[in-house]
């Protein structure tokens, strides 16, 4: 986002995953190299092919939310709340101090609020229609978790929904920074996701990219030859994006600046053409950062767990670095050990980026250590690698075909 003087920074971060709540949380286990993949209990999965997830442990919706809220809200909105009141806490930030309209929120879902519409479905079919309770109507559409956010925290700027799966929740990023850019004050943007219910799941089964394995140690092993699939999981990440000068100017503390975002198309369910499509991404991340492929000192990837699409990811690199290059990069998966939640995976991996930038340390791809190698790469594997990385770079694909890439540099550091 360089040609602008209004340059976009993240002040505060939320996060929930199955590894745990809050932002430092989550970055703890992840540079511990924890994971939270274990057997699915949201709802009976005996004779279902699938066994694990990546559940988020000890969330209570009414510890954090008022019970109306809750009754009106699917889970992934009550997770983008939660996250949401997080980072506006992190960031130190009221929103109503702001002038009208200048506070704004994106989000970016997948599954919208599937499992509130399968329990109102259920009550159709087994009840009737007057059975079937009035906030179905906004509960399950995929900007509920937008519009629940604005309600709540009095925000009447730029707001929207993004839905590009696993790919949105870097756009959402990359959209807020462009909206601080225009001259927008500040903005809520990240993703969330709750699928883990029968019907959701359901839908996933035909693709054939779940892992179906039952032991949470080798379900889900991107780039190795043990690969077979990938773990869903529920949690996501919502941060507070702020004009730099302007955070500054209040007393905040930028912790990481947004410096480009790009996206590309490779075709629904293509992963093996995705490698032109994700490298396109990249270079328009950099092209905007104002930057060469060479100043990437660390790679956040997607890390489908899927053969062919994590070979498609690697060529992404070699096209992007060279061959050379693309073997020396330090490569991380911490979605190997949260499972991967979709629209809120890549909100995750920017809390996660931006904590490595801050303290040094490129967390580990978990249960990735000793496992053999199926493509050539700088996998930090094991513990926490230390590094003191000035840019990293985000990659991220949907199902539908969506890649993106995001570029986060220190704060501090220019342009």
């Amino acid at each position: 986002m360089t040609g602008t003087t209004r340059r976009p920074v993240i002040t505060g971060m939320g996060a929930l995953a199955s590894t745990g709540i809050g932002a430092d949380v989550v970055g703890r286990a992840a540079r511990e190299g924890l994971s939270g993949i274990g057997p699915i209990t949201r709802y009976p999965a005996a004779g279902t092919p699938l066994s694990l997830a990546g559940e988020i442990p000890d969330f209570d919706p009414l510890e954090h939310l008022e019970g109306p809220v809750v009754a009106q809200t699917d889970r992934f909105t009550q997770l983008a709340l939660t996250a949401s009141d997080m980072a506006l806490k992190d960031a130190g930030l009221t929103p109503a101090e702001l002038a009208p309209y200048s506070f704004g929120v994106v989000t970016a879902s997948c599954a919208g609020g599937v499992e509130f519409g399968q329990k109102e479905i259920e009550r159709l079919w087994s009840r009737g229609p007057s059975h079937v309770g009035p906030y179905q109507s906004i509960a399950w559409f995929y900007a509920a978790s937008t519009g629940q956010i604005s309600i709540r925290h009095g925000l009447k700027g730029p707001s929207g929904v993004l839905v590009t799966d696993e790919a949105g929740g870097l756009d959402a990023l990359g959209c807020a920074g462009r909206e601080i850019a225009r001259g927008t004050a500040a903005m809520l943007a990240g993703g969330a996701e709750a699928p883990l219910s029968p019907f959701s799941m359901a839908c996933q089964f035909g693709h054939g990219l779940l892992s179906t394995a039952r032991d949470p140690e080798r379900a889900y092993l991107p780039f190795t030859r043990a690969a077979s699939g990938f773990v869903p999981a529920e949690g996501g990440a919502m941060a507070v994006v702020e004009e730099e000068r302007a955070a500054r100017a209040r007393g905040a503390v930028p912790r990481a600046v947004i410096l480009g975002h790009g996206t590309a198309f490779a075709g629904m369910l293509r992963f093996d053409r995705s490698a032109e499509a994700l490298a396109a991404a990249a270079r328009m991340a950099l092209a905007e950062a104002g930057l060469s492929p060479a100043a990437v000192d660390v790679v956040f990837a997607d890390a489908l767990g899927v053969p062919e699409a994590d070979a498609a990811e690697v060529r992404a690199l070699r096209l992007l670095f060279g061959a050379r290059r693309a073997e020396e990069v330090p490569v991380t998966a911490p979605k190997a050990g949260t499972g991967r939640a979709y629209s809120g995976a890549g909100a995750l991996d920017v809390t996660l980026a931006v904590l490595s930038l801050e303290q040094g340390l490129v967390p580990p791809a978990p249960h990735l250590d000793g496992a053999e190698p199926a493509l050539p790469l700088n996998l930090v594997t094991g513990r926490a690698r230390p590094l003191r990385p000035r840019t990293a770079l985000l990659l991220a694909r949907g199902l539908s075909g969506s890649c993106s890439a995001l570029v986060l540099q220190r704060a501090g550091d220019g342009p």
